[in-house]
C-alpha cells in the first residue's frame, strides 16, 4: 500500500553526548500550544524554527514572519522569509528585533534553546515531532491557536482514515519484531518507540524490541543486549552523515562476529533506511517512510543492505 498521498558534526563524542544528553535522559517538558497560552491573534507575528514546522504552517495557510534555514525545498510562501539562524541554533537577538507573538519549534532542542529565548524574553512555543501522533495534536494545536482549526480537523480526519484502511489491510499479517539503529560516524544507538523513527515502526503495525519503562528516546545497548532481544529484522539510519554512516555499520557488521550470530542478520534481514525520511524530528515526508516500511514489513522486495555488501 503506498502513501504519496497524503550538520556538520564537530566531533563523534561530543555529537553523541549531545544527542544522548538530550534522549537518553528523561525527555523535557513540551510548552503546548492552547487556548490557556495563546489566544487566536487576527494579526500574528509568527517565526517557525525548523523545517517541519514550516510544514505545518504551510498546510494550515498560515503566514510567517520568518524561519529558520533549510535545505529543504520550501513553497515560495515561505522560501524568501528572513532566515533566523538553523532549528540547532537559531538567532534569538535577530528575532526578538522583529517583535514576534510567537517563536514556534520543535522539543527536540528544548534544553540547549529554551534559556536563550528566556534570556532574550522571547514569547515562544515548543511542539511535539518526537512521533507521529505528535506532529498531527501539533497541527491541531496550532490551526486553534491561529483560526485555522477547520483545516486542520480536516487533516487530521484525512491522516486517521488512512490508518484505519492500512490496519484494516494488514489485520490478518503477522508484523515482525524491529531493531531500529541510528548511527553517527563511530558509533549507534538504539531507537526506542519515543524516537521518531522508533515509533514509525510501531505505527507501521510491528513491534519495536526496544522497549524502556521511560521516556528515553534513545538506549545505548551493548552488541550482547541487542542480540538478547532477538528481531526478525534490523533498521538502519544516520542522524547525519549518512554516508560515512553507512559505511561505519558496514565495517561493523564485517569485522564484529557478535553480529553474525543474529537471526536477522544470518536471514539477511538487514536493511539501510533514507536518512532524509527517517530522521530526529516528525515531517509530513513520513509517509514516504511508511511506504519503506511497509516494503520491507509485508511485500519483502526492498533490498536487503547484508546482502548488498557481500
Amino acid at each position: 500500500m503506498k502513501w504519496n498521498k497524503i550538520i556538520a558534526i564537530l566531533g563523534v563524542t561530543s555529537l553523541l553526548m549531545g544527542l544522548c544528553g538530550c534522549a537518553v535522559n528523561q525527555a523535557p517538558e513540551t510548552a503546548e500550544i492552547t487556548k490557556e497560552t495563546v489566544e487566536v491573534e487576527e494579526e500574528a507575528r509568527l517565526i517557525a524554527t525548523s523545517y517541519a514546522t514550516v510544514q505545518i504552517f504551510d498546510l494550515l495557510d498560515i503566514d510567517l514572519i520568518a524561519r529558520a534555514e533549510t535545505a529543504r525545498e520550501l513553497s515560495p510562501k515561505y522560501a524568501e522569509l528572513p532566515i533566523v539562524g538553523t532549528a540547532m541554533a537559531p538567532d534569538a537577538e535577530a528575532m526578538l528585533m522583529m517583535e514576534p507573538t510567537n517563536v514556534i519549534g520543535p522539543d527536540t532542542l528544548i534544553e540547549e534553546i529554551k534559556p536563550k529565548y528566556d534570556a532574550a524574553g522571547l514569547p515562544y512555543t515548543f511542539i511535539d515531532l518526537q512521533s507521529i501522533e505528535g506532529l498531527y495534536e501539533s497541527v491541531t494545536m496550532i490551526g486553534e491557536a491561529y483560526g485555522k482549526a477547520e483545516e486542520a480537523a480536516a487533516i487530521v480526519a484525512d491522516y486517521e482514515q488512512s490508518m484505519e484502511e492500512f490496519y484494516a489491510s494488514i489485520a490478518d499479517v503477522e508484523a515482525p519484531r524491529v531493531l531500529v539503529l541510528m548511527g553517527l560516524p563511530g558509533a549507534y544507538i538504539g531507537c526506542t518507540p519515543n524516537s521518531y523513527a522508533g515509533s514509525l515502526v510501531e505505527i507501521a503495525g510491528a513491534t519495536n524490541v526496544i522497549q524502556v519503562d521511560t521516556e528515553e528516546n534513545f538506549v545505548s545497548w551493548n552488541t550482547e543486549e541487542l542480540m538478547a532481544l532477538d528481531p526478525d529484522m534490523i533498521l538502519l539510519t544516520a542522524h547525519a552523515l549518512p554516508d560515512m554512516v553507512m559505511d561505519m555499520f558496514t565495517n561493523e557488521f564485517a569485522t564484529n562476529d557478535i553480529w553474525k550470530n543474529f537471526r536477522a542478520v544470518e536471514e539477511g534481514h538487514v536493511y539501510a533506511l533514507d536518512y532524509t525520511t527517517f530522521g530526529m524530528s516528525a515531517t509530513f515526508n513520513w509517509t514516504e517512510a511508511f511506504d519503506s516500511l511497509t516494503e520491507i514489513f509485508y511485500e519483502g522486495t526492498y533490498e536487503s543492505f547484508i546482502d548488498e555488501e557481500e
